[in-house]
């Protein structure tokens, strides 16, 4: 929210109680913690509104799957929810990001279908599908706990070089999991986590950097600092340990998740 704020904070064309071009900003975060920008572009044709522009932006950067979206209005005006060809957008491409909505009772994180029930999705290659409400099941709640990984790790985890994850602010559970790799289309592997370990960053390992294919903890640390800008030495993270399930270790493709690093 902080991000689209200072968008159209910045950018805006309009004065308080003004109209003009742009006057939403919108932030979109991606499956690997990216986040993205745009603003509006009003034009009586139905120039695009400011997620769209986001969502735009975010793809041009390389990303391709996407885990939360909110507008801001400018000048203070706070969050918008989304017009209806948004959600319908969002219900098309995205069904499973969460977007950010004002309620009577305050801000809330719904999943993208379930801004427009029961509707029916648009796929480019097939036109209008009927219902399927498979298709609107979170992740997250739908099959073993989700780990999610950029596709650079792909080969490295297939191979058993990396048999570790390190993670900030975002927790593991011992037992199935599905490691999620953002490629397109995902590749989805079954595995077991073994290990969960908490420790400082500061505390991390050579051998904590050897099983994330790495040689030291210093490089290990730097390569933290690339997926968590403003880590620091006394943070706590969790080092979780897995392994590939052998029976199923072959890719899936997935047609909806969230991946990571």
């Amino acid at each position: 929210m902080e991000l689209a704020r200072r968008t159209i904070d910045a950018h805006t064309d309009a004065g308080p109680d003004e109209d003009g071009i742009h006057t939403v900003g919108a932030a979109v975060m991606a499956a690997d913690y990216r986040m993205f920008a745009g603003v509006n572009l009003y034009h009586f044709t139905g120039g695009p509104c400011a997620e769209l522009v986001a969502l735009g932006a975010a793809r041009a950067q390389g990303a391709r799957q996407m885990r939360c979206i909110v507008a801001v209005g400018n000048h203070g005006r706070g969050v918008i929810g989304p017009c209806g060809r948004d959600r319908q957008v969002f219900v098309d491409y995205y069904p499973t990001m969460r977007v950010i909505v004002p309620t009577p009772e305050g801000l809330r994180s719904v999943l993208a279908a379930d801004l427009v029930p029961l509707a029916q999705r648009w796929i480019p290659e097939a036109g209008m599908n009927g219902l399927d409400p498979t298709l609107y099941q979170d992740p997250e709640t739908a099959g073993p706990p989700i780990i999610r990984f950029h596709p650079r790790y792909l080969e490295a985890v297939r191979s058993g070089t990396k048999t570790k994850t390190t993670r900030f602010r975002d927790p593991a559970k011992l037992g199935p999991a599905r490691l999620v790799f953002e490629s397109d289309p995902e590749v989805v592997l079954s595995a077991e986590v073994t290990d969960i370990r908490h420790c400082l960053v500061s505390d991390l390992t050579d051998q904590d950097a050897h099983a994330e294919g790495l040689t030291t903890a210093a490089e290990l640390r730097e390569a933290l600092k690339g997926h968590y800008p403003d880590l620091t030495g006394a943070d706590e993270v969790e080092v979780i340990t897995f392994q590939i399930n052998e029976k199923t270790g072959a890719a899936q493709t997935a047609d909806a998740g969230v991946p990571l690093h």
